[in-house]
């Protein structure tokens, strides 16, 4: 029997949103699971319930057979039965303990050998070796992580929960430690939920997506299916898709469909069919699937050749934002460079292009 983490739980705040979310998912496999959603939309409540720090009103979690949590039961067991690790955004090292006596904190019930063993084994697992009679303020950004998830692991937790690990930190030190934090996390060993609402992180992190919006989970998946096929509208704008149009159906063929915009402009777009298309729905398209080309440009195979006009242009670092009068309002996203390169400005017309597999068609009722 595959083991798995199933969850099913209601908490309610007064005055606020409930949250009432619901998902399972393998623990044997991809490590690394990303709770995914905006500010707001439960993803630390979530990840405070699997913890045993916060008791939801309803529900239950089984975590590889075994019941942490059933309201109708009357079971609750609390944080140090349940086997987790916990890292949050500040990682709360001690300031006034050394390295080694921040990964010793969790190991008072060992014998003085074995925990001294157990600390000598993780800092070579983490490469703390020669920061072990240093304080937290003598440690850089990487190494308090380093720290912070070492500690987290020393009881031998049966699954690692992050809070939002790379938001204390300013921009340029997050990219930094992003591709570290997913290095340490495979060599961990055990299954771990990383709740983020940055995009990048998530892709930089996650091996698998649960997205959560106003407090269910709507889908869960690989990450790559998650971004590139959202299940539903709301997920599509979850996860950042740029272009979200209502459409109608204007007919379907040879596996494809053709679908108008809503609007002034009606623009239409050939997509893949997803099958069960009723006459109203939504396409999504993601801002780095539209190719822009000048006007006049070339044919090339692509079901969709949208002629328009450049509305705006916003520079971010090393890319432009390219939004496109086409019939529709059509953002595209690409290299500065090549920005420059075409003259792309305010006025200049174009031709929009995207491919047919680029448009997600999703269902308009959830």
């Amino acid at each position: 029997m595959e083991r798995a983490l199933s969850f099913e739980i209601v908490r309610r705040f007064p005055g606020g949103p409930a949250v009432a979310a619901r998902a399972s998912w393998p623990l044997d496999g991809p490590p690394v699971t990303v709770l995914f959603g905006p500010s707001g939309s439960g993803k630390t409540t979530v990840l405070r319930a699997l913890a045993g720090l916060d008791r939801p009103e309803a529900g239950s979690i089984d975590f590889g057979g075994e019941r942490w949590f059933d309201a109708g039961e009357g079971i609750d067991l609390p944080p140090q039965l349940r086997g987790v690790g916990l890292l949050f955004q500040e990682y709360a090292l001690f300031p006034h303990l050394s390295v080694a006596a921040n990964l010793a904190y969790g190991l008072h019930r060992l014998p003085r050998g074995e925990r001294e063993g157990r600390v000598a084994e993780l800092a070579g697992r983490f490469e703390l070796g020669g920061l072990l009679s240093r304080r937290p303020a003598q440690l850089s950004g990487g190494q308090k992580q380093r720290v912070a998830l070492a500690r987290a692991l020393a009881p031998r937790p049966r699954l690692l929960l992050l809070d939002e690990p790379l938001s204390a930190l300013d921009a340029p030190t997050r990219e930094a430690l992003r591709g570290e934090l997913r290095h340490l996390l495979e060599r961990a060993g055990v299954p771990a939920i990383v709740v983020t609402h940055d995009r990048v992180e998530a892709l930089a992190l996650g091996d698998r997506l649960a997205v959560l919006v106003d407090g269910t989970i709507r889908q869960v998946g690989p990450v790559h299916q998650l971004f590139s096929a959202p299940a539903d509208v709301e997920v599509a704008r979850a996860v950042g898709t740029e272009n979200v149009f209502p459409v109608r159906l204007v007919r379907s063929e040879d596996g494809l469909v053709v679908v108008r915009a809503e609007g002034a402009g009606g623009a239409e777009l050939v997509a893949v069919d997803p099958g069960g298309l009723e006459d109203r729905a939504y396409a999504c398209i993601r801002a780095e699937a539209v190719l822009l080309e000048p006007d006049g440009g070339h044919a090339s195979s692509a079901q969709n050749r949208l002629a328009g006009v450049i509305a705006s242009r916003r520079d971010e670092g090393p890319l432009s934002r390219i939004t496109v009068a086409c019939g529709l309002e059509l953002v595209a996203l690409v290299t500065r460079a090549s920005a420059e390169r075409l003259g792309l400005s305010p006025g200049l017309r174009v031709v929009a292009v995207v491919k047919a597999p680029a448009v997600r068609i999703v269902p308009r009722t959830t």
